[in-house]
């Protein structure tokens, strides 16, 4: 799972709970719009045109009341709304509002141009209605996508609005103007098309972030003509998510006048478009338009959809010279891979791709079966038995390596270029202008590799001034610096200067497709992609394994295959509580029974005081009293020797959710976090042993003569659902590898 970083940071404190953290004020939406057209007025007056300068001054020469009001408008989704269904009772008298802002321009009756906001918002009962007035026999029974689709072919818009408006429905309409002018304001300040102004209400609740680098921000477009190119391209990537046929085919037909991009991150929107707009034409069944708008793109997505579709509608010579064309002349590493490798196997017989083979060709290793729900961590386990060190990079490692090594130059310098407070990854980032317009910062920051002592205690002054601070390349965590620093100890300098080059000057395509694991075995750094049976080799994977190579690094995919390993030690546990659901209940007794090699080695068993009543039904079920557990330990006096019991074996339970859930709510009471793989004996006996009428406990046992003195007690249940895992363990292992 890739270590992402959203757009807008929440704060995770907060997670789980429900209550709303602050109150908001009565015009909290006002403030909000008012904050973001100063922003816009004070950082953007170079960009707007005359139409924006009137909109800014026009809104401020209305009163209070009709601002709010027309913000609540501008919010809604959808342009069109019926007067007489607004509710906004703070806000007084609604009808003289809106004669206010139909009067002054804000408002105005639908029009032609506005007939397919109509039809989104009109309900079926009024489309049926007017569609009946010009169309005899329509079906009583019609749906209202096929009402749609039916006034898209066959009404005159004009006409279609006439006879709306002759009805008391058409007559109570309203239609928000100037909603253009609004979007692209909106979109000066967030960098992308949106609706509503959500983030700042979360922001005003706790719930997301701002960032506090720095007061003072640049605008994101330098003059009118950047902007435009680039609210081009997002306007369209916006419409796309919501088109239905028709709009998708007027898209399409605006293809050939795309505009040719003139700046870095409108390429990358243009590229997004011509990516997503194809996909949505391909579904649609419309693969020749598809076709070309998918050439209008330069990503390797783009790319390959392109020669794909080539090859699909049998144009084998076309396909063979766009390929050629993108080895020869590549637009990026992605694009060259995939041209080299499709090339070989379409046009040289090669019978299996580089994806396939670098995946045949990787190490295996064999992992007990038990720990297939988290291959990564079961991985990391088999190297550390080997005598490695471990840890979990993935895009973790090289990003958080990245970002507090230039932290200062990121964030902190003067020419750092962020846009507004909600934003959390400096533009030269996104532009990818960040390895050119800060060379001597960052050259001499590159330097500190040649020197591990001094490389650590530059991450970790950094690292302590600024934890916490939410930014847009890496996530702070706890132990954020031990793998870094075991990492930085053996890795070759220049190794890592060619690495931390790329990520500084294509950010954008350096982030992600890391390998899973870090292993450090003999004094050297391996990185290790992860795969199990019917795992797939991702390219933007195998490209990241080409460029630790290259680099000069160990870098492969290691396979795992799911066996059963004698060795592998198992912790069976019971566990007997207060109540078996909610927050409050808590563990009375704890047994645990340790398993290797078919043996049982081990024993644990304790009562536990839940430092809570004892309910008079669960003591019935399991004869455990009040006064038995007065004296025993609580849960915090017994979690160390109970995790040194378990060591790092798996956890098996029979209904093995119910006991783990419990065992990790008291450890998380205590802030310690419990986590180790799982295994389920009523699961895994329905699965190998089929057929039983019951596979409760007690039922398994009389059906295989296990011994269940004591049931609802926590060490005999644990030491019968052992039993059971030996029978599991028996019949796994006669299955074929």
């Amino acid at each position: 799972m890739a270590d992402l970083q959203p757009d807008i940071e929440f704060d995770q404190s907060l997670v789980g709970q429900e209550r709303r953290v602050r109150d908001l004020p009565t015009f909290y939406y006002h403030g909000h719009f008012v904050e973001m057209l100063g922003f816009v007025g004070d950082h953007y007056a170079h960009v707007l045109d005359e139409p924006h300068h009137r909109f800014l001054d026009d809104y401020k020469a209305l009163g209070h009341e009709a601002q709010c009001l027309y913000v609540r408008l501008a919010n809604r989704k959808g342009r069109v709304f019926a007067g007489k269904g607004l509710r906004y009772p703070e806000l007084g008298e609604l009808p003289r509002l809106l004669d206010e802002l139909r009067e002054t321009d804000w408002l105005g009756a639908p029009q032609a141009e506005h007939f397919g906001d109509l039809l989104g918002h009109l309900n079926r009962g009024t489309l049926l209605d007017i569609l009946s007035l010009q169309f005899a026999g329509l079906g009583r029974s019609m749906k209202k996508a096929d009402l749609v689709e039916f006034a898209r072919t066959n009404c005159e818009p004009g006409r279609f609005v006439d006879a709306l408006l002759a009805t008391p429905a058409g007559r109570s309409l309203h239609v928000q103007r100037r909603a253009e002018e609004v979007r692209f304001l909106s979109f000066l300040y967030f960098g992308k098309v949106q609706d509503g102004l959500s983030q700042f209400t979360m922001r005003d609740l706790g719930l997301v972030r701002v960032h506090d680098f720095r007061e003072a921000f640049e605008a994101r477009f330098q003059d009118r003509d950047e902007a435009l190119e680039h609210y081009f391209f997002a306007t369209r990537l916006k419409a796309v998510e919501r088109a239905d046929v028709h709009e998708l085919q007027r898209l399409a037909a605006e293809v050939p006048r795309w505009p040719v991009p003139q700046w870095p991150a409108a390429a990358t929107l243009r590229d997004k478009l011509a990516e997503r707009l194809g996909a949505r034409l391909e579904k649609a069944g419309a693969a020749d338009l598809a076709l070309e708008v998918y050439r209008q793109g330069e990503s390797a997505k783009a790319t390959e959809r392109v020669v794909r579709l080539l090859f699909a509608s049998d144009r084998r010579d076309e396909a063979k010279a766009f390929l050629e064309r993108c080895i020869e002349l590549p637009r990026s590493d992605e694009e060259q891979l995939f041209a080299s490798d499709l090339y070989a196997r379409k046009f040289n017989a090669k019978r299996t791709s580089t994806l396939t083979d670098t995946l045949r060709a990787g190490e295996t290793i064999d992992i007990d079966e038990s720990q297939n729900g988290a291959p990564e961590r079961a991985a990391a386990a088999y190297f550390e038995r080997q005598g490695a060190r471990a840890f979990r990079a993935e895009n973790a490692l090289w990003r958080t390596f990245f970002g507090v090594l230039f932290w200062d130059s990121l964030f902190a310098s003067d020419t750092a270029s962020l846009h507004s407070p909600f934003e959390f990854l400096p533009s030269s980032l996104s532009d990818g202008s960040f390895r050119e317009s800060q060379r001597e910062s960052i050259d001499a920051r590159l330097a500190l590799l040649d020197d591990a002592a001094s490389l650590k205690r530059e991450l970790l002054k950094v690292s302590t001034r600024h934890y916490g601070t939410a930014n847009g390349v890496f996530r702070w965590r706890r132990s954020i610096l031990d793998a870094l620093f075991e990492f930085v100890d053996v890795a070759d300098a220049d190794a890592m200067r060619a690495m931390l080059e790329r990520i500084a000057s294509d950010y954008k395509s350096m982030r992600y497709g890391y390998p899973d694991l870090l292993v450090i075995e003999a004094g050297r750094p391996r990185f290790v992609e992860i795969k199990t049976d019917g795992d797939s080799l991702r390219r933007n994977q195998l490209l990241k394994l080409e460029q630790l190579k290259e680099a000069g690094f160990a870098a492969d995919v290691v396979r795992i295959r799911w066996t059963l390993d004698p060795e592998q030690v198992y912790v069976v546990v019971d566990v007997e509580t207060t109540g078996g659901k909610g927050e409050n209940h808590r563990v009375t007794e704890v047994g645990a029974v340790k398993v290797r090699n078919g043996e049982v080695i081990d024993r644990y068993s304790t009562l536990v005081n839940p430092q809570r009543t004892i309910p008079a039904g669960i003591t019935r079920l399991t004869g455990i009293s009040a006064e038995m557990v007065a004296d025993a330990p609580y849960f915090a006096d017994i979690a160390d020797a109970f995790a040194e019991f378990m060591g790092d074996a798996i956890f098996v339970a029979h209904n093995v959710d119910f006991d783990y859930r419990f065992i990790s709510a008291e450890f998380r009471r205590l802030g310690r976090r419990f986590r180790h793989p799982k295994l389920c004996t009523c699961a895994s006996m329905r699965k190998l042993y089929p057929g039983h009428r019951s596979y409760a406990l007690n039922s398994l046992c009389a059906e295989y003569d296990i011994s269940l003195k004591q049931h609802h007690r926590a060490l005999c249940d644990a030491e019968a659902a052992a039993e059971l895992l030996l029978l599991i363990n028996e019949k796994r292992a006669e299955q074929p590898r």
